[in-house]
């Protein structure tokens, strides 16, 4: 099971590294492939007021401390070509936004480095067109063919995180986990699937409830991954706290995923 979790963005040092060290059991889990998930900038928020996060040169520091102390892979999001460079330095998993999943420059530019990269699927985007981000990766990488082998050994995700449902909400069809794998490992965002884009006045309001049903309907699907942001107290994060898992009721879940796995495989 390839795990990503952490927090939404980087509020600060502090705050990074005590979450950091309650994701520990799933970095030693031999049965979870773990990466350390958080953004340095949060460039895509309802609101000019919003908190964004440090920035660049900060946020790598944060990172790279994260990766020293405790071994974690990174992952985190890349919003503009000219971050690459110095995010690829760093992290593991250069991960391209839903609102950018079709800027060719910034896939070509992720492309050309060594990093494996999350595709997250534009909330706005039928299944089957992720096809194609996944060939800008590839292509850039040497490949012609969009499949799952191919994905897989290029390191290329893609990631689900629901589809724009009318106004200020978002479902999950779990048809598009099944079509999205014809061409890449899928990574299910159980997240920020439930999301409700826009509705809390100036905010992206959600409903953390509804993210073990998800996420569980999703093991049964057949995904090769999930995503989780979790922070020890949500009401408080900064940015995407009404979707969040808390910290303390995501070793739960994961455990009950892994058992859908094992016998959904059956």
């Amino acid at each position: 099971m390839v795990l990503f979790a952490g927090p939404c963005v980087i509020e600060s040092e502090e705050n990074i590294m005590k979450i950091a060290e309650a994701l520990r059991p799933y970095h030693e889990n031999p049965e979870i492939d773990f990466y350390f998930k958080a953004s340095f900038d949060k460039a895509n928020r309802t609101s000019l007021e919003s908190f964004r996060g440090p920035g660049l040169e900060e946020g790598m520091r944060i990172l790279q401390k994260v990766k020293d102390t405790f071994g974690y892979k990174i992952v985190t999001d890349i919003h503009e070509s000219a971050q690459v460079e110095a995010v690829s330095k760093v992290v593991d998993v250069l991960q391209i936004p839903a609102f950018l999943c079709r800027q060719t420059d910034l896939l070509v530019a992720a492309a050309k480095t060594d990093c494996i990269i999350n595709i997250k699927k534009g909330q706005f985007l039928a299944p089957a067109d992720m096809q194609y981000p996944v060939l800008k990766v590839l292509n850039t990488r040497g490949c012609d063919e969009a499949s799952y082998e191919n994905a897989l050994k290029h390191k290329v995700y893609l990631c689900e995180r629901g589809s724009t449902f009318g106004y200020g909400n978002l479902v999950v069809d779990m048809r598009s986990l099944v079509i999205m794998k014809n061409f890449a490992p899928v990574i299910f965002d159980a997240t920020h699937s439930v999301q409700m884009p826009g509705a809390a006045g100036g905010k992206t309001g959600g409903d953390s409830s509804m993210v073990p049903y998800l996420a569980k309907a999703a093991a049964a699907v057949g995904v090769d991954g999930y995503f989780f942001e979790t922070h020890f107290d949500p009401s408080i994060a900064l940015s995407d706290g009404p979707n969040m898992v808390k910290l303390d009721e995501l070793e739960g879940l994961v455990d009950t995923l892994q058992k859908i796995k094992e016998v959904s495989s059956l």
